[in-house]
């Protein structure tokens, strides 16, 4: 009797063991862990009014050695440098004046499904659409725009990620019908220039009827029409602007580039009241792609 109680013990104890679940066994699972997307591979912005070279600025601001304050540049007001930060310079000769502004932007993704590279592609294609380059796509808006207002620069001063208002923007209005930089939809900086009259003499090709004559061609080439770059960062557009107007003439040229999860745009723009003389496209398209060219580098350094 002894006998068989012991061996009911022991098989009760045998098949109590095999009730216990082993750690290594995969039956705690993992399915409901989370996977974030991939970070933007830059966690910084270079300080913008020092990312430029002197060399770069005496190219792009003839006679500014007359006042070396000129390349100090103006910084923008940004809330978080590390997300947005911007600078301006301005040049005056007797001939005219040119405008530098710099932003760079560093887009980052509260979504954890949507990298932060994927909403900087997004929102770099905003620009372009919004600047009417060719073979810009609109982007596909994601369930995270509408739920959360797409707020990946909601730390950056309230900017939103489509960039709708460059840190430079408030201190652009000191050239007649300049107006402020800060208003043409996503096109960073560029600015409602709000006595521009509709710009019905926006493209290159225009303002030969009311200038009395250039010392240029009028019309755009393919060379220097606005366009997609294709040899700068991960995407880039340029965008040629020829105003023309009583208080005077001006070409502005805007470059836009991304680099993973950074977003610069540059703004180049020169003024002139001599009608007869358009601002030269080619050369500021060459001098805009030249400072494109160093930010990429100051962006790898």
């Amino acid at each position: 009797m002894l006998i068989t109680v012991l061996a009911a013990a022991g098989l009760g104890g045998c098949t109590g063991s095999d009730s216990t679940a082993d750690p290594d066994d995969g039956a705690s699972g993992d399915s409901g862990t989370a996977v974030s997307a991939e970070p933007g591979r830059y966690r910084t912005l270079p300080e913008a009014c020092g990312a430029v070279s002197r060399k770069t600025l005496q190219t792009l601001l003839p006679g500014a050695d007359q006042d070396d304050k000129v390349y100090d540049g103006q910084a923008a007001v940004t809330y978080d440098i590390d997300r947005r930060d911007g600078c301006r310079w301005k040049v005056e000769t007797s001939s005219g004046t040119r405008y530098l502004t710099i932003d760079f932007q560093r887009v980052v993704s509260y979504d954890p499904s949507v990298s932060d590279d994927d909403r900087a592609q997004e929102t770099y294609e905003k620009k372009a659409v919004a600047a009417d380059i060719p073979d810009a796509t609109s982007p596909p808006s994601s369930p995270s725009d509408s739920e959360s207002g797409a707020g990946d620069e909601g730390d950056a001063g309230g900017s939103s990620d489509g960039g709708d208002s460059s840190p430079s923007a408030s201190s652009s209005a000191d050239e007649p019908g300049k107006g402020g930089k800060g208003g043409k939809g996503d096109e960073a900086g560029k600015g409602d220039k709000a006595d521009e009259g509709g710009k019905s003499a926006d493209s290159p090709s225009a303002g030969a009827d009311a200038s009395g004559g250039s010392d240029e061609s009028d019309t755009a080439s393919e060379d220097t029409a606005p366009r997609r770059l294709d040899d700068l960062g991960d995407d880039a557009f340029l965008n040629d602007q020829l105003i023309t107007k009583d208080s005077g003439i001006h070409r502005d040229i805007t470059v836009v580039f991304r680099s993973s999860n950074v977003i610069a745009t540059i703004e180049y723009d020169q003024w002139t009241t001599d009608k007869k003389h358009i601002p030269s496209s080619q050369e500021l398209q060459e001098n805009a792609q030249d400072l494109a060219d160093e930010l990429t580098g100051r962006l790898n350094e």
